[in-house]
């Protein structure tokens, strides 16, 4: 079975710089990463960047992206162990630490796969023909008559074969492949990839033995809990901690600097507790006696904010996509719609909240974190401290979930202040409070769209104007127009509409803004494709048939030439194909037995397709409303393709689990806010999807493709609520226009 180690700064700056380095190139490498293979006084072979083979066989290869569910830190290997035809058996796992050498390492944005796959397909294929080219030299035959075999070289003429430990000294001696020259393997002779393969941290996961953020330690460790300003940009005003420091196990209270926009990854500020365990501290918390100036954000109110962006979405915004004209279109309608939808903030509440421990000392920061980006670590802790960058060290745990909330490191940033100040380690471990009220929000959203329809109920004209803070704001106060989050499900609408236009609007929002799983893809797919049923409704017809004649012919649209962002990285291999999405669209319909469904009361199915990350999506939802309101999902079919896959098991786990976050996000998902308060603190009051709630079937079907491949940790969740809700609405007749839906009374 592989392992799975933490690999330390020593470790590494030992392997990059060892004059027996076993180097192999990668195109995230820099320049100067190749050098010469000979062998170390251990007799391993440290490759620079990924790979290490030691005499008795072993192979270690770096995983430098954050685990968190994804399954991320074994598929990438697993890329590597498939090039070389290694026995996954004999796999260590290191997980990196944050070094800008080894590319990016924020996982984020459903990437890891996507950016690093022909990364790892050259390490590996360099390692295998290294090895290949070794053993073709000792018995002196042609390369081309050798060839790797589950762990092993061998020349099936003459039956010879030599174990890769016993080959890890002769390749190093051999000439690093140029990476035009590699040659990979076939497909059809995958072992693992395109497969079901165990995760590398399941054994550890089951028996208790993984180490995830609160598990971190460090001898010696301090422990803190923050008490913050309960209003984002207040100050302290005055603070007593006498009684705090009565409990038993306080040591000290001390106050971290306020902080003022840009927010970016800074700590809040407040007063720490701090002492010899978690729960002394949190005790010690709640005596502390905090007086605070809430500054500007002190008579902030949700509802007025959200009824506030609405207004703006009525109004003529900012154009972002133009096709034909729109105005005179509507002239011509034979009938015209128009509907408003709003969704609210949303937190991550990940199962684990954030947690790190961080030890200054020397100049220099050594941290253990949950985080999704060791590399952000060391800016903003770096920043904090006023030290340099290469003075941070930052390891990675596994991460108990994240969406997106632990690629922001204020957390890791509070410890390391904390060490300074105490002269010893401190661990910062969120409490679910801290965790729902100083949250990075995903932002709230108000839609208004209107479609003028010809005698078939077809849209002559299509509006649509969307409203919400933009994650910009994080970096720059006054960026109050969106950016890249027009790219998620509202540029790049992909109906054949001849006349559509898409606007936007400004604003700025008094709490922090951040991503969280599928980001703007939540409300621009709700907005869009409950607004496309409502149409199907209005003309009479059937929303699925509808959906496949309003994408019109099979075509890949060219975004780029109409002046607008699609969120395909430019690239042409991942154009829109509209083919791609009406495929999924069929198989979801298919599997779910749509158009052999007969009417129920009460029950009934809703659809949804939608691309994001790359990658094409249909859900259909089965859900049943009761004669209380009550309501309960029975069925989810899910189509996907994401192109190549390399691990079907984490994928069809992601749309299962998106299924699952999205139903949460649709049915109870809100925080609100008054006089710059969140009001939300625990799961009694921010529910999340129970059993008894979360859909009973889910259902997953990966068409195979052999485009590039896409995300997959994002994807699913998108579909959810405009299914549900467009479920809801032919199973009761009640039109859910704002989330999350138990705000409205079905019966």
């Amino acid at each position: 079975m592989s392992e799975i180690r933490n690999l330390s700064r020593r470790t590494l700056l030992g392997q990059m710089f060892s004059a027996g380095a076993f180097v192999l190139a990668a195109r995230v490498a820099p320049e100067n990463a190749l050098a010469a293979a000979t062998k170390s006084s251990t007799g391993d072979w440290h490759p620079n960047l990924w790979l290490t083979l030691s005499p008795d066989g072993m192979l270690t290869i770096l995983a430098h992206r954050s685990e968190m569910g994804t399954g991320v830190r074994s598929s990438l290997p697993a890329v590597v162990a498939e090039e070389m035809d290694a026995d996954m058996g004999r796999v260590h796992i290191e997980q990196a630490i944050g070094d800008a050498r080894l590319g990016s390492q924020d996982t984020d944005g459903s990437c890891s796969i996507r950016l690093f796959l022909t990364t790892m397909h050259e390490v590996g294929a360099s390692a295998r023909t290294m090895l290949v080219n070794a053993a073709a030299a000792k018995w002196g035959v042609p390369a081309a008559d050798c060839a790797a075999k589950n762990h092993q070289v061998v020349h099936a003429a003459s039956g010879k074969a030599l174990g890769f430990g016993e080959l890890a000294a002769l390749a190093a001696a051999q000439p690093t492949p140029d990476p035009k020259s590699l040659v990979f393997k076939d497909p059809a002779s995958y072992k693992y990839l395109g497969k079901d393969f165990p995760i590398t941290d399941l054994d550890d996961m089951v028996r208790g033995r993984a180490v995830f953020g609160f598990d971190a330690h460090m001898d010696g460790m301090l422990h803190a809990s923050i008490e913050r300003s309960p209003v984002i940009g207040g100050k302290l005003k005055s603070y007593d901690g006498a009684e705090a420091l009565k409990v038993k196990g306080v040591r000290q209270v001390v106050t971290i600097a306020h902080s003022d926009p840009p927010w970016l990854f800074k700590p809040l500020g407040g007063v720490a507790v701090v002492g010899d365990s978690t729960w002394a501290v949190m005790q010690g918390r709640k005596k502390l006696k905090v007086e605070w100036e809430p500054g500007p954000n002190g008579s902030a109110d949700s509802v007025a904010f959200r009824a506030g962006l609405m207004e703006t979405a009525r109004k003529p915004g900012k154009v972002v996509r133009n096709i034909g004209d729109v105005d005179a279109a509507f002239t011509r309608a034979a009938k015209t719609v128009e509907a408003e939808y709003t969704t609210p903030l949303l937190a991550h509440a990940s199962m684990e909240p954030p947690a790190a421990v961080a030890e200054f000392k020397d100049g220099k920061v050594v941290a253990w974190a949950a985080t999704q980006n060791p590399q952000a670590v060391q800016d903003t802790v770096a920043a904090a401290l006023g030290i340099k960058k290469a003075d941070v060290t930052c390891h990675v745990t596994l991460l108990g979930g994240a969406f997106g909330r632990k690629s922001k490191p204020d957390y890791v940033a509070e410890a390391a202040i904390l060490s300074k100040q105490c002269g010893k380690p401190v661990k910062v471990a969120w409490s679910r409070e801290d965790d729902l009220r100083f949250d990075y929000y995903h932002s709230t959203a108000a839609m208004y769209l209107k479609a003028g329809l010809d005698e078939r109920g077809n849209p002559l004209a299509w509006l649509q104007r969307s409203v919400f803070p933009p994650l910009m704001t994080l970096y720059d106060p006054k960026a109050i127009y969106p950016s890249f989050e027009l790219s998620l499900g509202w540029t790049d609408v992909p109906f054949d509409f001849k006349n559509h236009r898409a606007e936007s609007g400004p604003a700025s929002p008094p709490l922090r803004i951040g991503w969280l799983r599928s980001v703007a893809s939540i409300y621009h797919a709700f907005a869009v494709h409950s607004f496309l049923d409502e149409l199907a409704h209005t003309a009479g017809r059937d929303p699925v048939e509808y959906l496949l004649a309003q994408l019109g012919p099979d075509r890949k649209i060219d975004f780029k030439a109409q002046g607008v962002a699609s969120g395909s990285d430019g690239k042409d291999e991942y154009a829109y194909d509209t083919a791609r999405l009406r495929r999924v669209i069929e198989i979801a319909a298919d599997k779910s037995g749509w158009a052999k469904r007969k009417p129920a009361k009460g029950r009934a199915l809703g659809i949804c397709a939608h691309r994001s990350f790359l990658t094409y999506v249909a859900s259909v939802v089965d859900l049943e409303v009761d004669d209380k309101g009550g309501i309960k999902i029975h069925r989810v079919d899910t189509a996907l393709d994401a192109g190549r896959i390399v691990n079907a098991d984490r994928v069809r786990s992601q749309f299962e689990g998106a299924a699952v976050f999205g139903t949460s996000a649709a049915l109870m998902g809100e925080i609100s806010f008054r006089n710059g308060r969140v009001t939300q603190s625990n799961f009694h009051n921010h529910p999340v999807a129970r059993m008894s709630e979360a859909p009973r079937e889910t259902h997953v079907y990966i068409v195979p493709s052999d485009a590039p491949p896409a995300g997959v940790g994002e994807p699913g969740v998108p579909p959810m609520a405009p299914a549900i809700c467009n479920a809801i609405f032919a199973a009761t007749g009640k039109r859910i226009r704002e989330l999350p839906v138990r705000k409205t009374k079905l019966v």
